[in-house]
């Protein structure tokens, strides 16, 4: 029987991965991989040999309708990103959208996204959140963040470390410098850090050295007057 497996994979700790997504990833005729090689380093852990075909962001266009006659020919798919769930600011959506128009079952798995044990521990509140994710690099970035400023509630974006200075500076220029935030880094791996306070600190402090890892961003709302 067809169908398409949205399969998380681990964000930092290679433990990080559920029995069933590493079943499923066995049982499948082929796996959809942002990167090849970078997916073979956690294929080769796991002694998974099942075929891996390259889909990202510069080919998901093209490679639809081979993927689509797959499914349609009772194959089964799976769909990983390089990691975490894909979708989530990574390729994934117009595979799923496609699938469902094709009468394709979909099967989301549960599992790794950097954004959730950020913002649990980031302490800020998160009963309600807005989920941002990347900011434009240049077209309408300030506009987006005049936007963000106006939320009431958490929200959270991811930013890499070439940027992430110039994002703190933008926000405690466009929000308020003393706005709590806390910003997480290298999440379940060796030098997983987590550093809490308002923009003007976060800046002091990550202004000082050199900036590694991958980040998320979670900033306090607008506090209510």
């Amino acid at each position: 029987m067809s169908k398409l497996y949205i399969i998380p994979t681990p964000i930092g700790n290679l433990e990080d991965v559920t029995l069933r997504a590493l079943r499923i990833l066995k049982e499948v005729d082929y796996v959809l991989a942002e990167d090849t090689r970078t997916s073979r380093k956690f294929f080769n852990h796991y002694e998974i040999d099942t075929p891996l075909r390259a889909y990202h962001m510069h080919n998901e266009h093209s490679a639809m309708p081979a993927i689509m006659e797959a499914l349609q020919n009772a194959e089964s798919v799976a769909l990983i990103s390089d990691a975490g769930t894909p979708a989530i600011s990574d390729p994934g959506f117009l595979l799923v959208r496609e699938a469902i128009k094709n009468n394709v079952d979909v099967e989301c798995l549960p599992g790794a996204t950097a954004f959730v044990p950020a913002l649990v521990n980031s302490g800020l509140p998160n009963e309600k959140f807005i989920f941002e994710g990347f900011l434009p690099h240049k077209k309408g970035r300030q506009g987006r963040i005049l936007k963000m400023a106006e939320h009431e509630h958490s929200f959270i974006l991811y930013e890499s470390p070439h940027r992430l200075i110039k994002t703190l500076k933008q926000l405690s220029e466009f929000l308020e410098e003393d706005r709590q935030a806390s910003i997480s880094r290298e999440i379940s791996k060796m030098f997983e850090e987590t550093k809490r306070g308002s923009l003007k600190e976060l800046i002091e402090y990550f202004d000082k050295g050199k900036i590694r890892g991958e980040f998320v961003i979670i900033v306090a709302g607008k506090s209510k007057k």
